[in-house]
C-alpha cells in the first residue's frame, strides 16, 4: 500500500475549484457548492468542500466531475489545462 501520510497536497485541483466558486455570478459559497453536490447525488458538507479547497482531502474522479458540472467549468481546467 502506498503511503501518503507525508505529502501535504492530497489534490491538484483544490485552488482552481475555490478560483471557479468566486468566479461565479452570483458568488458560490462553500455551503452553496456542497448543497449543488448533494444536489446532483454526492454527500460533501461545507468543511468537505474547505479540505478540499486546501487540498488536504482526496477527490475521487466522480467528485472533480460533479464539481466541474456544478461550477460550469471543465474538468480540463480544474486541472490546469484549459482556458
Amino acid at each position: 500500500m502506498k503511503k501518503t501520510s507525508q505529502r501535504k497536497q492530497r489534490n491538484v485541483v483544490g485552488k482552481r475549484i475555490r478560483q471557479a466558486r468566486i468566479k461565479c455570478v452570483p458568488h458560490v459559497s462553500q455551503d452553496d457548492l456542497a448543497g449543488r453536490m448533494a444536489a446532483a447525488g454526492i454527500i460533501l458538507d461545507q468543511t468537505a468542500v474547505s479540505r478540499i479547497e486546501n487540498q488536504t482531502r482526496y477527490l475521487m474522479d466522480y467528485e472533480v466531475a460533479a464539481i466541474a458540472r456544478c461550477l460550469k467549468v471543465s474538468v480540463a481546467w480544474l486541472f490546469g489545462e484549459g482556458k
